[in-house]
């Protein structure tokens, strides 16, 4: 049976590592919103360029665009069997967007599941104010939960690591008002439609993802 997965959870709760691990061992394509959007606009697409000229003023690209994407994303080939939906829905409208896209992509019987990451919210402070990147692979590293071999430097490229501007107490603090705010509702409607799963985040990636397997499995 098709397997159809979206994951909520607040920011630096571990969404990314773990679904991106999932789709290797699922053999499911791993799909983020912002990484589509990034893909058409580099391909030039005709929404791609639509996609750019709302991003380019500093406004957010509008929910029925993002929402055709997403649609023609999970259209294609390798998302027959099932997929690993990342930062998809956001709010209530989204929601209801992807029940209609599910609905029209689908050949056959599917499993769909929303697994909410559950973590607590000190914890995520903590990681966001110690979280650092590779400015040239990407590959995120954590000075206090996952650092480098070597302080300050990537262990696949050897170049020095970055700390985002934005990833201070006081903005994250706001970023966690806005999501619990947002998400509230969906936990809800996914709840009342029982496909709602609470994984509990704390602890380590292992134990994490040894819990969200079970969840996979049910």
């Amino acid at each position: 049976m098709k397997q159809e997965l979206i994951f909520l959870g607040p920011p630096a709760c571990g969404k990314g590592t773990q679904t991106n691990k999932l789709s290797e061992y699922l053999g499911f394509p791993h799909i983020d919103t912002g990484s589509l959007l990034r893909a058409e606009i580099a391909k030039a697409t005709p929404d791609g360029i639509v996609a750019k000229s709302f991003i380019d003023k500093g406004q957010l690209v509008p929910p029925e665009l993002v929402g055709k994407i997403i649609g023609n994303r999970l259209a294609e080939e390798d998302c027959a069997k099932g997929y690993v939906l990342d930062g998809y829905p956001r709010s209530l409208a989204q929601a209801e967007m992807l029940e209609e896209i599910n609905k029209n992509v689908d050949k056959e019987p599917a499993s769909f599941k929303a697994i909410y990451f559950d973590i607590d919210t000190e914890l995520l402070i903590e990681r966001i104010i110690n979280r650092q990147s590779c400015p040239k692979c990407g590959e995120i590293y954590n000075k206090k939960f996952k650092p480098s071999k070597v302080e300050n430097i990537c262990d696949k490229c050897q170049v020095e690591l970055k700390t985002r501007a934005d990833d201070n107490e006081e903005i994250a603090r706001a970023r966690f008002e806005t999501y619990y705010r947002e998400t509230a509702p969906l936990i809800e409607f996914y709840e009342k439609k029982g496909v709602l799963f609470k994984l509990d985040a704390n602890g380590s990636i292992e134990e994490v993802w040894d819990r969200m397997i079970k969840i996979i499995n049910q």
